[in-house]
């Protein structure tokens, strides 16, 4: 990487606010990786059957789908800093509370789910918070950036080193002592959120002191606003595509060709997910190095589109190498597109509105996921592995072009030119 390029990818880390911000982000992922770990061993600790451990891992993704059309009227009708320490700090409290619980043996299994309920339900609410309070504290030019930067540390914490060291510290102890580090890091994200301050955001975004409406009606125009805007909504519905045709083979599906086509597939599984993961971190420092393209909204939807193309070889290859290879373009490719969305949300869409988008995005994702990885199982009984994997490398490619053409892509990236010299396009709607 150039030194002009890799100073552009650090340079968000050069205000303070960012700093605390993403230092915080960075612990938070980390203990909800530790938590991954502690979680399974803490039920089979508990009861020893897959069902319940089912029931009670679904209860976090039920703490994210409760609230995440909720938690972006709140970020957009409350102040964000004091709703992103409010949330750390709620947070911070119920994983004290769960490791105290497990350090004394005390803890139950409505307990464990209790806390992956609230977790996932923190989440819900931090996300779109950050989303709308990162304009705040950096320039328009600097958000590609700092979404990159973003970008690498959620699969380098959460992915990598969260799951990681809790196996270690779980396999060396118990489940208690898993749930201690998670509290740790919570606490911490939380000291750190304390230390952001109220400066305003160097291109004068709003507070969220607006005159105050209905939830109703702030849920109402917030839908009313992603209905109206074609780029918006042509890019969320191919979101919606996008998770229902991709998650299911690779969570489902893949475990399945490790077990056929190699000795250790536990290990293998875990290899390749790996290089899934290193491969979304390293194409969002990439992107972060870049400037916004003049058709970005094109390159976006190239990297969604065409990142899925490399999803083909995994139906049809039969060694490690060409898979690993395969997933990790892949996710380089949909995570550096899923940088330049989130910068696109926060110079595109009215200040005030950022947080109930990032909601509205957040939630079809989430409500597509399981029924991607529900149907994929039965799938694969009426058609050949390799060819479902086929079609989940070529229909979301397919299915971009569509979104260019439908959602007005092309109209809404020349007249809103976002790269570094120019005016920031916010606020104006193809």
């Amino acid at each position: 990487m150039h030194r002009p390029a890799l100073r552009r990818s650090i340079q968000p880390l050069a205000t303070r606010n960012y700093r605390f911000l993403i230092s915080a982000v960075a612990l938070q992922v980390f203990g909800t990786g530790v938590w991954s770990i502690v979680m399974v061993f803490q039920v089979l600790a508990l009861n020893d059957s897959p069902v319940v451990l089912s029931g009670v891992a679904a209860a976090m993704s039920l703490g994210l789908f409760a609230f995440s059309i909720v938690g972006g009227v709140v970020a957009d009708r409350f102040d964000r800093r004091r709703t992103i320490i409010t949330v750390q700090g709620a947070t911070a409290a119920v994983m004290t509370i769960t490791s105290v619980l497990a350090l004394t043996g005390a803890i139950q299994l409505w307990q464990v789910a209790a806390a992956a309920f609230c977790l996932g339900a923190g989440s819900a609410f931090f996300y779109p918070a950050y989303s709308s309070y990162l304009p705040r504290v950096l320039p328009p030019e600097q958000l590609l950036a700092a979404n990159g930067l973003e970008g690498a540390v959620r699969p380098t914490f959460g992915q990598g080193l969260g799951p990681a060291l809790g196996g270690i510290v779980v396999g060396a102890f118990f489940p208690g002592a898993g749930a201690v580090l998670v509290a740790v890091a919570h606490l911490a994200a939380f000291v750190l959120t304390m230390f952001l301050s109220r400066a305003e955001s160097p291109s004068g975004t709003s507070d969220g002191s607006a005159e105050r409406t209905s939830v109703r009606e702030d849920l109402r125009a917030g839908i009313g606003y992603v209905l109206r805007t074609r780029w918006l909504l042509w890019s969320l519905i191919f979101g919606c595509v996008n998770a229902l045709v991709i998650q299911g083979p690779i969570e489902v599906l893949l475990p399945f060709i490790a077990r056929q086509h190699f000795a250790d597939p536990e290990s293998t599984y875990g290899f390749l997910m790996a290089g899934y993961g290193i491969g979304g971190a390293v194409g969002s420092l990439i992107v972060s190095a870049l400037r916004l393209p003049r058709r970005y909204l094109t390159l976006m939807l190239a990297c969604w589109g065409g990142g899925t193309l490399p999803l083909i070889v995994i139906g049809a290859a039969e060694h490690r190498a060409p898979m690993l290879v395969a997933l990790f373009v892949a996710g380089a490719a949909t995570s550096g597109g899923v940088v330049i969305w989130g910068t696109l949300l926060q110079r595109l869409v009215p200040p005030e509105m950022i947080g109930r988008v990032a909601s509205l995005d957040f939630f079809v994702s989430i409500a597509f996921m399981p029924v991607s990885i529900a149907i994929a199982g039965p799938l694969s009984l009426v058609i050949p592995v390799d060819v479902i994997f086929l079609l989940a490398g070529l229909l979301p490619a397919a299915f971009a072009l569509v979104a260019m053409a439908a959602g007005g892509m092309n109209a809404t990236q020349m007249a809103n030119p976002l790269d570094a010299g120019s005016e920031d396009g916010r606020a104006r709607e193809a």
